[in-house]
């Protein structure tokens, strides 16, 4: 917890009281990235600001059961294993194979969502859990192109 305080308190030293408006931006744009996700997915956009449906609808798109919302909630295999390897998917889901963008959308996750989402080109083809390697496309297509 001091840990957190610290980061805390270095951050609002380095940005004062607009460290709140830059969060709050973030979060804005985050929500908007989701809602548009979820509408080119064929989802209601609504699921992105409800908090247990957000993930249902998230897993649904993807192709995973909603039991799988529990496999989260295992300390180390749910945050370092499994929450990659569904953004990796949702990219996959979205037609983004190539190495570039599953680095992105782990290291920059909200802003590469905000580009699936507002994209033009990027079309919904289908949820990838389950299906075979054959059956997928590996052309790689960076979105940043």
């Amino acid at each position: 917890m001091s840990i957190l305080h610290h980061i805390y308190n270095t951050l609002y030293n380095q940005f004062g009281d607009s460290m709140f408006y830059i969060m709050g931006f973030m979060a804005v744009l985050s929500v908007v990235a989701q809602w548009r996700l979820y509408e080119k997915a064929g989802q209601p956009g609504v699921a992105a600001i409800v908090p247990i449906w957000n993930f249902i609808v998230f897993l649904k798109i993807i192709g995973r059961p909603a039991s799988h919302i529990w496999l989260f909630l295992i300390p180390i295999y749910g945050q370092l294993y499994l929450l990659p390897k569904v953004w990796i998917e949702m990219c996959q889901s979205f037609g983004k194979h190539s190495l570039l963008d599953h680095v992105l959308v782990i290291v920059l996750n909200g802003l590469y969502i905000f580009n699936l989402g507002m994209s033009y080109d990027t079309k919904y083809e289908g949820p990838v859990y389950g299906r075979a390697l054959s059956d997928m496309r590996h052309e790689p297509r960076p979105s940043l192109a």
